[in-house]
């Protein structure tokens, strides 16, 4: 069967991925295979960085276009592996390697997936295949580097560990620098204006507020005071600064803007937000790729982690084989038949639509 035959190559292709260190900033040698690999299948495509697309033989641009992305690089090992985590071992079905699950296995499930469509000339759209870089750190020389180089998106999957359920929509995530501003002066008499102090209402703001509107998917709006810090060091001076750092956690129910002019109203400390770039997605539940995952006992729920989707600015879904819970862990490994049930669920519901 078709399916068996891609399978197979898919496997292939992980294992050499999983030989191949590939580190965020560091993911030349995947790129390249990659490359070759495309090449070796007779599939023309491009390359920026270490990031790598291609697109089915009979483009038509008069029809829309989905994206298939998913990344090839990978964090450091884990401290605790037991085994060489560049050693594609099977061991009792499974597949052992740094990158097997997060997110190999989701990646060449998507390749395979895009071999299967390459020829066809009856789609009703257009496929383009993306393995990216930089994912694990949120990088700008990701897939974000490519997105103005590649025909208009109309609809995306994004391959991440998700057991093949759908995960339709997928919390942002703002940081924010907050700075308290006092005056400093001797801790032994009544000087200075205590920057500390004048942090407390705003940290107290930021643990109990909560924001009205409450995602059907992702619940509420998160956010977390996670450091606090002042400039002096000595114990007999009132601090004349205190900065702290919020990460908040943003779901569908508001843009980035909207969560940060209400914080801003709301306290007297100076805020920054680092980034803007990592914002919330998420895809309607009539949508005919969640109708058809649906009709086929597929399952949907909101994830409260970020991936490559928050940088699509497109529909997406976020799916693929593999379990979320062992990304980054120690002896990291994904189930062989992951893999086939991965290839098959991408194309049978794309079947559908396609």
């Amino acid at each position: 069967m078709w399916n068996e035959k891609l399978y197979d190559v898919a496997v292939a292709l992980l294992k050499q991925m999983i030989a191949t260190p590939s580190l965020s900033r560091e993911e030349e040698g995947t790129a390249q295979l990659i490359s070759e690999f495309l090449t070796a299948m007779d599939i023309s495509h491009e390359r920026h960085l270490n990031n790598i697309w291609a697109i089915n033989k009979h483009y038509d641009p008069s029809k829309p276009n989905i994206l298939l992305n998913s990344h090839h690089d990978t964090v450091k090992p884990n401290p605790q592996y037991t085994r060489d985590p560049f050693s594609p071992d099977v061991v009792d079905g499974k597949l052992y390697g740094l990158g097997s699950n997060d997110a190999g296995g989701c990646l060449v499930s998507l390749i395979a997936t895009f071999l299967h469509f390459y020829h066809r000339t009856d789609l009703a759209y257009n496929l383009i295949v993306a393995p990216t870089a930089e994912e694990e750190i949120s990088g700008v020389n990701g897939v974000e580097s490519i997105l103005d180089k590649l025909p208009g998106i109309d609809f995306a999957i994004v391959g991440e560990p998700t057991q093949t359920q759908l995960a339709v929509a997928e919390k942002g995530l703002m940081v924010l620098d907050c700075v308290s501003t006092g005056r400093a002066g001797h801790a032994a008499r009544e000087e200075g204006e205590n920057a500390l102090y004048k942090a407390l209402p705003d940290l107290e703001w930021f643990k109990n507020y909560r924001f009205p509107k409450v995602s059907e998917t992702l619940g509420p709006v998160k956010m977390s005071v996670t450091s606090i810090s002042t400039s002096n060091k000595a114990h007999n001076v009132v601090p004349a600064d205190c900065s702290f750092v919020v990460d908040v956690r943003a779901t569908d129910q508001y843009t980035l803007e909207e969560l940060l002019e209400t914080i801003r109203a709301n306290v007297s400390c100076d805020v920054k937000p680092r980034s803007m770039r990592m914002r919330p997605s998420f895809i309607p539940l009539d949508h005919p790729f969640v109708q058809a995952g649906i009709a086929a006992g597929k399952t949907w729920y909101g994830s409260p982690t970020t991936s490559d989707q928050a940088l699509i600015p497109a529909t997406s879904v976020k799916m693929g084989p593999g379990d979320s819970a062992r990304s980054h862990t120690a002896d990291e490994y994904i189930y062989l038949e992951e893999i086939r049930a991965g290839i098959d669920s991408y194309i049978n519901l794309l079947e559908t639509i396609m």
